[in-house]
């Protein structure tokens, strides 16, 4: 992040709003010094066991890295690792995807689920790219959102991985899940990703989003899976998994 871009969001800061939120369109929960003080013990069980958390979508560029998002929408990131090496040499740049049509982009990611609507999504946001932003991937939560296919996961994912940017907290299902587990929510706001995105902006200090997303994925692809008896046993969730199964 710019010393620039730091500096300003620092201003935001007060001593009712010390984590500098108030650029957020939502409001953030209230939450207690002590749940503070829990999460950010979670926080740090859970960076120190995955060191080396990052988002396991493949990409080496913005503009690949948002469409690997786009794909990813109810597949797994190794069916979209799968398909995007050949998606993305048939597509070298946003403009070859503007020059193109979903039709031509279908048959590289037919594998994956809902692929026309996802074609159609890719080919709409590399050709809005083209015309508003010279061919490059916004910086910014706001024009992120206008283009096809992207919401605030989408977003916050390119934001955070691509730029450095923590605007938001991504919510996936693992971390949907995860949230409940670990108490970081209550009942009521378990399936609504609106809610769990508030939530956890408010328990965790911004810095940390991005990277503690990607903790709470590997934690729940590698150690505690929607399916199992076996979440309750790493030391983590005997810890902090107030809602983890038991067998």
């Amino acid at each position: 992040m710019s010393g620039s871009v730091s500096a300003a969001r620092s201003e935001h800061r007060s001593p009712t709003n010390p984590r500098g939120l108030k650029d957020l369109p939502f409001e953030v929960p209230e939450v207690t010094e002590p749940q503070k003080r829990r999460a950010q013990r979670l926080a740090k069980a859970l960076t120190e066991a995955y060191p080396d958390a990052y988002c396991e979508l493949e990409y080496t560029s913005p503009h690949e890295l948002l469409i690997a998002t786009i794909l990813s929408a109810q597949t797994t990131d190794v069916g979209v690792n799968k398909a995007t090496p050949g998606l993305f040499r048939a597509f070298p740049t946003p403009a070859d995807y503007a020059r193109s049509s979903p039709a031509k982009i279908e048959p590289y990611i037919k594998t994956l689920g809902f692929f026309r609507s996802k074609a159609k999504s890719v080919h709409a946001a590399m050709s809005a790219l083209v015309k508003d932003h010279a061919g490059e991937v916004p910086s910014t939560m706001d024009e992120l959102l206008k283009l096809r296919g992207v919401a605030r996961k989408t977003a916050n994912v390119v934001l955070g991985n691509a730029f450095g940017i923590n605007d938001g907290f991504v919510v996936d299902t693992h971390i949907m899940r995860l949230a409940w587990r670990f108490d970081l929510i209550e009942e009521h706001e378990r399936d609504d990703p609106k809610k769990i995105e508030r939530k956890l902006v408010a328990l965790f200090p911004r810095a940390q989003w991005c990277r503690l997303s990607h903790c709470l994925i590997w934690h729940g692809r590698r150690a505690c899976p929607a399916r199992g008896t076996k979440a309750h046993e790493h030391p983590i969730c005997t810890r902090f998994g107030v809602h983890c199964p038991k067998g």
